[in-house]
């Protein structure tokens, strides 16, 4: 049996920083305490001192563009990255090509990841305007969610249908996850902006088209469905202040039937970055104003925010480096979510037990997914040792991605992500990868 001892760590957990001993044995952690003196002979140990101990990152939003779109990424090569990043665990969206709208597809990409992810996996089913009868067939306990895109759809993807919606919502007990923009708002803002420029609309009017009026009309939209069936409800990558009204921190997030998330990009950039970066920001819903991103802040420190994740959906710099009407929207994240939040810890935007609170422990409540997210005897042995005293600056050679690129090339981080740990297995070590193990489907307690 795999048998691990990290020594002298400060662990990171329920809101609390302890320096402990934690022993892996297996899959699992086995024991928590002060100063571990038994354990078997074979064992490896990590002396931690002056590092974090974390549970292991679960990103609930990546497009890792298998299959179909591997030119871009694979699940391969973004879980690689991932790990690398402090990600454990991540959930893969249904746009892929083909989409994962029919119960056979989607159980086509768990195949996938179980030969070639580094990370634990789920996927979500790919909710169309025809596909109730598939959609029911989903199995709560072995898939992580139902995926409606409400607006920015690929394909057949854009759920437009009222009546569909409506039966949908009323109609599953899983959780439904929702990218909410109004598409017809979008349409007549970019029409607009068409007629001036043509193609080459100038980027930092990306926000002026995916508007704060196009999310806010959606997300309301979506809530009142929600509360209207009793359904459960996440709201994905919320992107103005004006959105977080919609939320509550009056109740535990166990008993929210509505959540919300946050990506690390909205909190990160504003609109006074487009002039420096481009295109590499374009994402939907589109990076909005400073004020937008204070407000993102807030809700998120006051807990109407309950989830940080990555979005992580790669292109090619080919691909971003068109006009705007041709350059796609998304990029890269997962290798460095978990540093730029851990420079928020340093800039004082955020503590380090809130971080850890948002992008380990909430996803797990939030998705009921089993054993994994804390630091706990019997779960799971998810683990990141971090550096909070080794900086690193972000170049072309040691990113990781596929597509080759960040949007924070150049940024120095003053954190360093040193060990990870799958499933009790280190699959990482200070730059090396143990590329012969692989990642679990997670399971969730439904």
């Amino acid at each position: 049996m795999n048998s691990i001892l990290i020594k002298n760590a400060q662990i990171v957990n329920k809101g609390t920083i302890k320096n402990l001993d934690v022993l892996i044995q297996g899959e699992f952690i086995a024991e928590i305490a002060k100063n571990i003196k038994e354990y078997p002979s074979n064992t490896l140990v990590i002396d931690a001192k002056n590092k974090y101990l974390i549970p292991g990152v679960i990103d609930d939003q990546v497009h890792f563009r298998e299959p179909g779109l591997t030119h871009k990424a694979n699940i391969e090569t973004e879980s690689r990255a991932a790990v690398a990043g402090g990600i454990t665990s991540f959930i893969e969206m249904p746009n892929t090509n083909p989409q994962a709208t029919t119960q056979e597809l989607l159980e086509d990409k768990f195949n996938i990841a179980s030969q070639n992810s580094y990370a634990n996996y789920s996927f979500m089913f790919g909710g169309t305007n025809d596909n109730l009868e598939e959609l029911l067939k989903t199995d709560s306990k072995n898939v992580a969610a139902i995926k409606l895109f409400l607006g920015s759809s690929t394909g057949n993807m854009l759920v437009d249908n009222e009546e569909v919606l409506e039966r949908i919502f009323s109609s599953t007990n899983m959780l439904i996850a929702v990218h909410c923009e109004d598409e017809a708002t979008i349409k007549k803002n970019l029409d607009k902006q068409k007629s001036i420029y043509g193609d080459d609309i100038p980027i930092k009017l990306h926000p002026t088209i995916r508007s704060e009026k196009a999310c806010y009309i959606s997300s309301k939209k979506a809530i009142e469905l929600a509360k209207r069936t009793g359904a459960r409800l996440h709201v994905f990558h919320l992107s103005t202040a004006k959105e977080t009204e919609l939320f509550t921190n009056k109740i535990p997030l166990e008993e929210k039937k509505i959540t919300a998330e946050v990506c690390v990009h909205h909190l990160w950039f504003d609109e006074n970055d487009y002039d420096e970066k481009g295109t590499l920001i374009k994402w939907n819903p589109a990076i909005k104003t400073k004020k937008d991103k204070e407000g993102l802040w807030k809700a998120l420190l006051d807990d109407r925010l309950d989830v940080i994740a990555t979005d992580h959906a790669p292109h090619t710099l080919e691909e971003k480096n068109q006009v705007y009407t041709k350059a796609p929207s998304g990029g890269p994240l997962v290798q460095h979510a978990l540093l730029a939040m851990f420079e928020a810890v340093k800039n004082s935007k955020i503590t380090i037990e809130k971080m850890i609170e948002k992008m380990c422990h909430n996803p797990a409540i939030l998705f009921k997914i089993e054993k994994r997210g804390f630091v706990k005897k019997g779960f799971f042995a998810d683990l990141v040792l971090v550096d909070p005293n080794k900086s690193q600056v972000v170049t072309k050679e040691n990113i990781l991605y596929k597509c080759g690129w960040s949007p924070f090339e150049g940024t120095e981080f003053g954190t360093t992500i040193t060990h990870t740990f799958v499933n009790g297995n280190l699959i990482y070590n200070q730059g090396v990868f143990n590329d012969n193990i692989k990642g679990k489907r997670l399971k969730f307690n439904r």
